[in-house]
């Protein structure tokens, strides 16, 4: 029993003396890690400020050029020679862009089709092109609208009656129902019609007669409603098709007394050389 009593005392005692210092060293070791810390963060920052000093340095000189002469320059360049270029281009935009106002704007002037309007433009912006260094037949073009529809009750079709909403050139010649061409080429068709009925299908075709032989060049389909309060349906079509010079084109719609739209802007054809 003695013997145990002893070295219990003396395990205490070397606890007790042990304990002061690890405690020490852990706090030692503690305050190296974060000096060692604060140190690492100012050097990063010393270097982030490094960093934007020179970022602010080159962005200023880079604004001096562009303040200077409106794009950066260099050695050699002349600042005035780019200013002047840059005002002959806008009073070229300005220019460019009252012109069309004034086309838009001018009352009782003919207006032709988008892609009439297109190709002007691009002329506009081409000064090695023009209208005039163009043939004659490559200008035409004819854009129809409808005047009435005819039914044809022994050949269980009807035919629309045109009249001419836009055209230029000779190459196109119209005919109440029928259109005739006189110059060959490919060409541009396109046809859209406006169905009133509750048929369950509804279309036309469009018709090519040459040389006493008939072709059906193109055909469009549309399913109808059954109910005569939803019977509205357009059905639109186009595609480019090679016309020989004598050609009569017509738009067929095969049922007799079909009921379809006359509003200009829901049923019309037409056609324009490529």
């Amino acid at each position: 029993m003695g013997e145990r009593r002893s070295k219990g005392v003396t395990s205490r005692r070397v606890f007790s003396s042990v304990g002061p210092f690890l405690l020490g060293a852990t706090s030692l070791l503690t305050a190296c890690t974060c000096l060692g810390l604060l140190l690492f963060q100012a050097s990063q920052i010393h270097r982030m400020r490094q960093e934007l000093s020179e970022l602010k340095a080159r962005f200023t000189a880079e604004e001096t050029d562009v303040l200077r002469c409106g794009v950066p320059a260099p050695p050699s360049y002349d600042c005035s020679e780019a200013q002047d270029q840059d005002g002959v281009r806008r009073r070229r935009e300005t220019t460019l862009r009252d012109g069309a106002r004034k086309r838009q704007c001018q009352p009782g002037r003919d207006k032709p089709g988008l892609i009439f309007h297109i190709f002007t433009d691009s002329l506009s912006h081409n000064p090695q092109l023009s209208l005039s260094s163009l043939p004659a037949g490559r200008r035409s073009f004819l854009h129809l609208l409808p005047l009435s529809s005819n039914s044809y009750d022994e050949e269980d079709k009807t035919l629309l009656k045109w009249t001419q909403g836009q055209s230029q050139g000779d190459g196109l010649q119209l005919l109440g129902e029928t259109v005739t061409v006189t110059t060959a080429g490919h060409y541009f068709i396109y046809s859209q019609v406006l169905y009133m009925e509750s048929t369950y299908v509804m279309g036309h075709l469009i018709k090519k007669r040459v040389d006493g032989n008939e072709t059906s060049l193109m055909k469009c389909i549309k399913s109808m409603p059954e109910k005569d309060e939803h019977a509205l349906n357009s059905c639109y079509t186009a595609g480019v098709q090679y016309l020989e010079s004598g050609s009569v084109l017509e738009l067929s719609i095969p049922r007799k007394k079909a009921e379809v739209g006359l509003q200009h802007h829901a049923t019309f054809m037409g056609l324009y050389r490529l």
